[in-house]
């Protein structure tokens, strides 16, 4: 279950975390991102239109991996699978939703903040986790820290990392992939600046 969401980790070095308030620029905002090199995108699900803009931008991407964030619980993860995720990512983890996951396809990338809880998820057999929320829990150190007696565990930091600090995360040795939502200006998205998106997702692309 978790190597192959260490697989999708690889193919990046930052995956988007894109909020969709309105159906119609799903698609022209993932084309964008993926034509600045960014092929791995997370929807989250914080909006009504989030599930059908993942199915919109699957039918219209196929080659990109597509998948769905802030999956909570059962109600979330199902929405996911109906709609044919690459993945999926939670903020954090509750003993019925790895449960559940655990009789599912989908490859879950579960959020932990603390020792404590890279360990209970490490005993349940996952090795790739999101680092959240990463400047609040600690950032950099926190991550060196955890590192120390976890360095089997691969980490994607999201939640307040930006294009100026990026870097210092993905020098570290078990950071994998970073998310981010500094190229998905709410601004550009309600002028369908697309241009403007696609050039600072390349921006992104090349960290």
């Amino acid at each position: 279950m978790s190597s192959s969401i260490k697989q999708i980790m690889q193919q990046t070095r930052v995956i988007p975390v894109v909020v969709i308030d309105r159906i119609e620029d799903a698609v022209p905002l993932a084309t964008a991102l993926v034509d600045g090199g960014l092929n791995v995108l997370e929807i989250t699900l914080r909006t009504p239109v989030a599930i059908e803009a993942i199915i919109e931008m699957k039918k219209a991407l196929p080659q990109s991996i597509i998948g769905s964030g802030t999956v909570i619980d059962i109600k979330t993860m199902q929405a996911s699978l109906d709609a044919g995720v690459d993945f999926m990512v939670s903020p954090g983890t509750t003993s019925e939703l790895l449960e559940a996951v655990a009789q599912n396809s989908a490859p879950l990338l579960p959020g932990a903040s603390t020792p404590s809880e890279v360990m209970n998820l490490l005993s349940k057999g996952f090795d790739a986790m999101k680092f959240f929320p990463a400047i609040a829990a600690g950032g950099v150190n926190m991550l060196k820290s955890i590192g120390g007696p976890l360095p089997q565990v691969s980490f994607c930091p999201t939640g307040g990392i930006n294009l100026n600090n990026a870097a210092e995360y993905l020098a570290l040795e078990n950071v994998a992939c970073i998310g981010g939502t500094w190229m998905l200006e709410q601004k550009l998205i309600a002028d369908n600046n697309w241009l403007e998106i696609t050039r600072l997702a390349k921006q992104a692309s090349q960290l």
